[in-house]
């Protein structure tokens, strides 16, 4: 159980978040995008206040985010198109040729321009963790939330993922919140490290965050 917790991140900024297993990483992300609801204190992700968003206003708050998992999540029956354009329809997209051009401007962002009619099982791991990153991309999110991205991916493949999600919280100012078991890519790409432990959070210096 989190308690006594103060978290701000500013735009364009990538943040690591750690801790040990059953610390209260998963539940602090999915409280972020109302998941899990928020009973105490006050929040404020994306211009919405967390405590009095309506269930039936959810879908608005996960517009302005961007959500990258551990498991890649992709419809298997659907080319990689298919998979992006079906998120840009349930999130509103009418206009074929605006999800066309959508959709191959994500896929430029991460380096798979030629991939539209790719097959989920023709990719290879680092393939399918960029169109799940471009498929979190498309609605141009002020905040990217990874829940650990590159756990099912090799050390290589791991760095090229990172890599590409910090340039990417560069290029379009976005927040990004890591969630990480990988202290490898903490040492290869340094950046600002939130701990969680005893359900509070420790800044990178160790010092708790009041």
């Amino acid at each position: 159980m989190l308690e006594n917790i103060s978290l701000t991140i500013g735009p364009g900024e990538f943040t690591y978040l750690i801790g040990k297993t059953g610390s209260g990483k998963s539940s602090l992300l999915k409280t972020l995008y109302a998941a899990l609801p928020l009973t105490k204190g006050s929040g404020e992700v994306v211009g919405f206040d967390l405590r009095s968003i309506d269930r039936n206003n959810v879908h608005l708050l996960r517009r302005k985010l961007g959500i990258v998992f551990q498991d890649f999540s992709l419809l298997t029956d659907r080319d990689v198109a298919e998979n992006l354009r079906f998120v840009l329809r349930a999130t509103g997209w009418t206009n074929a040729e605006e999800m066309d051009e959508r959709i191959q401007e994500v896929l430029e962002g991460v380096g798979m321009p030629d991939k539209k009619e790719a097959m989920p099982f023709e990719l290879s791991g680092g393939e399918q963790q960029r169109v799940v990153i471009a498929r979190a991309l498309l609605n141009r999110p002020e905040l990217l939330i990874a829940d650990e991205p590159t756990g099912n991916l090799d050390p290589e493949t791991s760095d090229d993922v990172l890599v590409l999600m910090r340039n990417l919280a560069k290029e379009h100012n976005t927040a990004v919140l890591c969630a990480t078991h990988d202290y490898r890519i903490l040492e290869n790409f340094p950046a600002r490290i939130i701990r969680i432990r005893q359900g509070k959070l420790i800044d990178d210096e160790g010092v708790e965050i009041k």
